[in-house]
Order: C-alpha cells, then sequence, then structure tokens
C-alpha cells in the first residue's frame, strides 16, 4: 500500500472505529469487524474505499474456502458497515455473498446427565453454579452475574439484566432453586453477589468479584 492510500486508510479507519461506537456496538463486535476490515485491505494490500463488486466476490471466494459460515457472516457484516456508515455507499451484499441459514437443534441435557455432573462436582459452589444454571436456562455468564437485587423470593422470579441480546428478562424461579442459593449464600454472605470470586472479602480494586468463567469451564472437564 502505497503513502497515500495508507494514509487515506488510517483517516477511514478512524472513522470506521468512531461509527461503531456511536452505533453501539459491543468491545467485541469492535475488535472483529475492525480486525476484518484491516484484512481485507491487507488482502487488497490498498484502501478498501474503491474496491469493486468483482473484486469483493473474488474476496469472499477465497473467504468462504477457508472460513466458516459464521467468520464468512461477521465479515460480510463488517465491510458492509464501512459502506453504509464510513463511505455512505449502499452495498448489494446480497448478490455478493449469502451465507445459508441454519438452524441447528440445541443440546438439552437430560436431568440425570445434569444430576451426574452435579453428583461429580466436589465443591457446594459449582454445585449451587450447575443447578441454577440448568433450572433456570441461563447462559454460563448469565449466572455468574446474578446479584442477590435479582432475586425476587416474593414473587418467585429471577430478572436478569444485560444478557446477551442486551434485553432484560424475568424467568420464573423454582423453590428448589432459591433454597440452594440461600445454602450457599450462607457460605460466604457477600453483600451483592451469589457467585463472589477470589478469596474473601471477594473484592480487587473496589470492585466486586465474580467467579471466573474459564474455571467454571475448566471444572466440568476435570470431572469427567
Amino acid at each position: 500500500m502505497n503513502i497515500n492510500d495508507q494514509t487515506r486508510f488510517n483517516n477511514l479507519y478512524q472513522e470506521y472505529l468512531n461509527a461503531l461506537t456511536l452505533q453501539g456496538k459491543s468491545p467485541k463486535t469492535v475488535d472483529m469487524y475492525s480486525r476484518y476490515l484491516r484484512q481485507i485491505s491487507l488482502f487488497f494490500d490498498t484502501c478498501p474505499d474503491a474496491l469493486t463488486a468483482a473484486e469483493l466476490k473474488g474476496y469472499f471466494l477465497k473467504l468462504v474456502a477457508t472460513k466458516s459460515w459464521s467468520a464468512v457472516k461477521i465479515a460480510r457484516n463488517a465491510i458492509q458497515f464501512f459502506y453504509r456508515h464510513v463511505l455512505n455507499k449502499p452495498w448489494d451484499w446480497i448478490p455478493i455473498v449469502k451465507p445459508p441459514v441454519v438452524q441447528p437443534l440445541q443440546d438439552v441435557l437430560s436431568p440425570s446427565e445434569v444430576a451426574a455432573i452435579i453428583n461429580a462436582t466436589r465443591e457446594l459452589r459449582y454445585q449451587t453454579y450447575y443447578w441454577v444454571t440448568y433450572s433456570l436456562g441461563l447462559r454460563l455468564s448469565e449466572t455468574l452475574n446474578l446479584t442477590i437485587a435479582d432475586i425476587d423470593s416474593h414473587l418467585m422470579r429471577v430478572h436478569l439484566r444485560f444478557t446477551k441480546s442486551k434485553k432484560d428478562r424475568f424467568v420464573p424461579l423454582p423453590q428448589s432453586t432459591l433454597a440452594a442459593l440461600r445454602r450457599y449464600w450462607a457460605t460466604h454472605r457477600h453483600p451483592t453477589l451469589l457467585f463472589p470470586g477470589g478469596k474473601a472479602p471477594h473484592f480487587r480494586d473496589g470492585k466486586p468479584m465474580v467467579m471466573d468463567k474459564g474455571g467454571v469451564q475448566k471444572i466440568i472437564w476435570n470431572d469427567f
């Protein structure tokens, strides 16, 4: 890439980062989108603001041959965002690349499989964590981030905040799950968190620490 192209790309790249921030994209999305924009500029060794449809098709043909469809979709969305929000150009992306729509069935553990996981777990905190995750139908991070204020023992429901879809929601709270949470909380009595991490008082730099997600996943592999 010559000096003029590099200078133009640097300016557009900064505009791209600003636009991603202004559109409320998560840090993870900003990282993925910006990485693919850099990759396409390296692929063509030029600023990607003047690429033709034929060039984009060629790029995506190579991408489809080497990457998963989920990666191809992210790359497509990243470049589409660049055209729409930075270049202010329409980009007819459907004829260029259209990942297939896949709707796989999710694996759901049976009660006996859940019982096997809980029985194989040696620590009460992990036993409680797995039971809460399963009984409420939560993601790993959703369970880890639960606080005392999220548990409504009067209406028997749990308030989930800042979920993956960026929408709060309520889920029913079974009596057995409430009992398990109370039993585990009595072992640490953290003022806000249900699943604190680290050693008591479970704070780092003045902020409460939650259990490590990687540690939770590692325990599963170690126990099985």
